[in-house]
């Protein structure tokens, strides 16, 4: 999100300076190419960048086209595809690392300049908008997206792309913790808006954890069942400091839907929990096979900050498993 707010804040900043900016836009990818849809850069024709659309030698070229069209001035709009395979007939990016990736450089409009700041505007306060590119330019609402991305392309003439701008993904951490507090810091580097709740006003942790967008206190994790929602984007890791408040959380969450369900203890721990709950018919084995349970990749996190990357690499696998 802050090479986002960056790479919008330098176009704004150039604007108002009147000084000329491109921006380059992965539009499309697919396989290992290593800029992903979404990926963003601003180049100023003094020189300034902010942002990456994949980063190695085809970022170079790429950065390399945008400052000489800076240079002779040119308004013209590229749409690029990008093939990394030297076997490519055309379009190679000089990097093997194979997908491919479509690659837009647009002269930023002095006109434009009131979306771009609406969108400053959206991305600062956490909230979600949509972004349009286009042959016709730029544009920024706050309506709601449905999709995360959507690209079509007829020709280099003739071509749309939508974004969801903002946080597309939501974790929420229940218990507040030194785990919570070590995993919080670590997924805020992240594109995931975080949501800690605990039952301990008093508790250090959570006071010290500046990493999450929303910290909320609940008299009892029952609660949960009418705060959290389920979505297709939502992330959940159950970390409280004890069973009986593991259990209450889990509860209430048993018959919501998320992307991602977590809960940390020991398999012992869990073990029991789950033979309750078929006991009582509160789930079935299969619903509960869907728990992450230990949560994390078992690489024997021994500290919070060992347990954190463990539970953030797992989720991340969960999150890109739909990519090719």
């Amino acid at each position: 999100m802050r090479k986002q707010q960056a790479v919008w804040k330098l176009i704004s900043d150039s604007l108002s300076q009147g000084a000329q900016v491109m921006l380059l836009y992965v539009l499309q990818s697919s396989g290992s190419s290593p800029g992903r849809q979404g990926f963003a850069m601003a180049v100023n024709q003094s020189g300034q960048i902010a942002g990456s659309i994949g980063g190695g030698i085809m970022e170079h070229k790429f950065v390399e086209m945008a400052k000489e069209q800076l240079k002779q001035n040119q308004q013209s709009i590229t749409l690029r595809q990008q093939f990394h395979d030297k076997k490519a007939a055309k379009n190679q990016s000089g990097m093997i690392c194979s997908g491919e990736q479509t690659i837009l450089i647009y002269p930023v409009k002095a006109i434009e300049k009131p979306y771009i700041d609406a969108l400053i505007k959206s991305i600062d306060a956490d909230k979600n908008g949509l972004l349009k590119l286009s042959p016709k330019g730029i544009e920024f609402s706050d309506e709601a997206a449905e999709s995360d991305f959507v690209f079509g392309m007829e020709s280099e003439n003739i071509w749309h792309y939508q974004e969801k701008t903002g946080y597309k993904n939501h974790l929420f951490i229940i218990g507040g913790g030194h785990c919570s507090l070590a995993l919080s810091q670590l997924m805020s580097t992240m594109d995931f808006y975080i949501h800690i709740y605990d039952n301990r006003p008093e508790l250090n942790t959570l006071a010290d954890n500046d990493y999450a967008q929303e910290k909320t206190l609940v008299n009892d994790y029952s609660e949960l069942k009418d705060v959290i929602h389920s979505g297709a984007s939502h992330y959940v890791i159950i970390m409280t400091f004890g069973y009986r408040t593991d259990d209450a959380a889990l509860r209430a969450l048993l018959d919501k839907s998320f992307k991602y369900t977590g809960l940390l203890g020991s398999k012992t721990k869990i073990a029991e929990m789950f033979n309750t709950y078929i006991a009582e018919g509160l789930a079935t084995e299969e619903r509960l096979k869907k728990i992450h349970s230990p949560v994390g990749i078992p690489i024997k996190s021994q500290t919070p900050e060992e347990i954190a990357v463990s539970i953030a690499a797992e989720i991340i696998k969960v999150k890109n498993a739909h990519l090719n």
